[in-house]
Formats: C-alpha cells, sequence, structure tokens
C-alpha cells in the first residue's frame, strides 16, 4: 500500500510520481520500498489528484497520504535494510498495476516478505 508521494524530476516534475509503499505487519504499515516506474502518464495524473486530495502531511517534495492505494509491485530480490522500518528493502522494485480491487487488508505482510528472502537464501547456498 503507498503511504508516501513524492514528486518526480524532469518531465514529471509537477506530479506525484515516486511512490513509497508498505507491507502489514499486525496493525502496523511498515514501509519496504520506493518505485516510481511502471504507470502511465493518464494513471499518474489521476493518482496525482487523488493523493494531494488524501495528503496527511505536506513535507514540500514528499507527502504522506491515506494508505488506501494498493499497488502490485515486480521486484529482483529482496534484501536486508536499515533504512527502511520493515528491515527490508526490494530491489529495483517497479509497480505492476494499480489494484484497486484488493483491500488494504490484503496487501502482503511481513511475514510473507521474510520468507522470500529466506527462500533466496536456500536458493544460493544450494546454487
Amino acid at each position: 500500500v503507498v503511504t508516501a508521494v513524492e514528486f518526480g524530476h524532469g518531465k514529471r516534475a509537477g506530479v506525484l510520481s515516486d511512490y513509497t509503499f508498505a507491507v502489514r505487519n499486525g496493525d502496523q504499515l511498515l514501509n519496504v520500498g520506493k518505485a516510481f516506474t511502471g504507470l502511465t502518464d493518464a494513471e499518474i495524473a489521476t493518482m496525482s489528484r487523488w493523493f494531494l486530495e488524501h495528503t496527511t502531511a505536506d513535507h514540500g517534495q514528499v507527502r504522506q497520504v491515506e494508505p488506501r492505494i494498493v499497488i502490485e509491485v515486480a521486484f529482483n530480490a529482496v534484501m536486508r535494510s536499515n533504512r527502511h522500518d520493515s528491515g527490508f528493502a526490494l530491489r529495483f522494485p517497479r509497480i505492476v498495476r494499480l489494484r484497486s480491487d484488493k483491500p488494504v487488508e490484503d496487501i502482503d505482510t511481513l511475514k510473507r516478505l521474510e520468507d522470500i528472502y529466506n527462500e533466496q537464501l536456500h536458493v544460493q547456498k544450494t546454487a
């Protein structure tokens, strides 16, 4: 779920195109990454309007937003990270699509992320 957004750069300087997203750990949302590729210009324009209307804290370039927009994210690997509250980061995350069909309660969990991370370790050891 998207927890914060940031104005882009270059041709996207006037729109909120960089999305920080989180996984669920019980009732907590823990950030795990930031993605800025994968959506069309039209989708970004629509989402920018929504995020501007649903900002909970304005920090200039970055805005915290109501955590209601679910996105599907592809990535290359899960890594340990001190940068995010979750303790993990996704390597090369990219947005696959907006998931208006999926409620926030159904987003991936910290446990799922840990499972993916541990499976990667297992594959590396057996390769």
